[in-house]
């Protein structure tokens, strides 16, 4: 045989075997598992555990694509339902009341609003993947002088004083039936006037003297860094709002290590850790991102 075809024929082997050789050793978990769209409400909170989960779901070989900002719960919702979102935070009370639409107890349970929540997303094909540890609560909020002046500590002490202060609100509380419609209704209160707007604006309109009272959440930190008094939901108006990590069904059963990267995060994060997260954001300026990452490294759940 010529010993130029010979030279070619080994080239040949060589190439086709080494060939073999890199696919046959490929580790399938190596492998890219596909995309993952998280979605995220519109407030820092929201954005800061977006990134959260997309850092675990990256850490697991997931493509993640976090929707900072995608918009209220019936969004977000309606996008984990159609397929355009996989995964995002909602919270129990949300959940109960705005996409289940369920009757508001007499006295709120946290056990029952969860259970009931939870069914009710089962049947909606969509599951709980963790319950993150710390609720984050509507709450009315007053600068802590003028309550103070005015002996104000409960929300009941507000009457008297409602028709003439203007409220401000995030874009879902003026109008959902567990926000302002339940708190006026219980407690018989009518506000001068309600401004809805996205949190930011709505904290920064308090701090300026815009209105007067404002549907904070409990888990800000703005709340002391502005000096504002959280009342008592002494008639008990508002339910419980325990964080969730929920996800599509359809995407949950073919996507077990998605599943079990999230399921780590399960009772991982206290009241006061949010807060201070939520701190870093508001007061530091880091990005929600960064605040993610540096979280999970230090509490052990990815390397640095």
């Amino acid at each position: 045989m010529n010993w130029k075809i010979l030279l070619t024929t080994f080239v040949v082997l060589t190439v086709v075997l080494s060939g073999c050789t890199e696919s046959g050793s490929e580790d399938p978990a190596d492998a890219e598992k596909g995309k993952v769209v998280i979605g995220s409400k519109l407030f820092q909170e929201s954005y800061i555990l977006a990134n959260m989960a997309g850092i675990m779901l990256e850490e697991e070989g997931y493509e993640v694509d976090v929707k900072e900002g995608l918009g209220g719960t019936l969004i977000n919702y309606e996008g984990l339902k159609q397929g355009s979102v996989d995964v995002y935070v909602e919270y129990t009370g949300t959940a109960y009341s705005q996409i289940l639409n369920e009757t508001p107890l007499e006295v709120w349970d946290p056990e029952v609003v969860y259970q009931v929540s939870e069914e009710g997303l089962n049947a909606d094909g969509v599951v709980i993947v963790a319950e993150l540890g710390f609720e984050d609560a509507y709450a009315l909020a007053v600068k802590d002088q003028w309550a103070e002046e005015n002996n104000v500590v409960n929300i009941s002490d507000l009457d008297g004083y409602a028709s003439e202060l203007t409220i401000g609100t995030d874009p879902e509380f003026a109008y959902r039936e567990d926000g302002l419609p339940r708190i006026n209704d219980l407690y018989g209160l009518e506000f001068k006037a309600v401004k809805p707007t996205v949190a930011n604006i709505m904290y920064e309109a308090i701090k300026n003297d815009e209105v007067d009272v404002v549907s904070a959440y409990t888990t800000d930190t703005r709340n002391e860094v502005f000096d504002l008094r959280i009342l008592n939901d002494d008639m008990n108006a508002l339910p419980p709002y325990d964080a969730i990590l929920i996800m599509s069904a359809e995407f949950a059963e073919v996507n077990p290590d998605a599943v079990a990267a999230l399921e780590k995060l399960e009772g991982q994060i206290d009241t006061d850790t949010m807060r201070g997260l939520n701190y870093q954001f508001d007061v530091e300026k880091r990005e929600a991102e960064d605040i993610a990452r540096d979280y999970l490294i230090s509490s052990g759940l990815i390397e640095s």
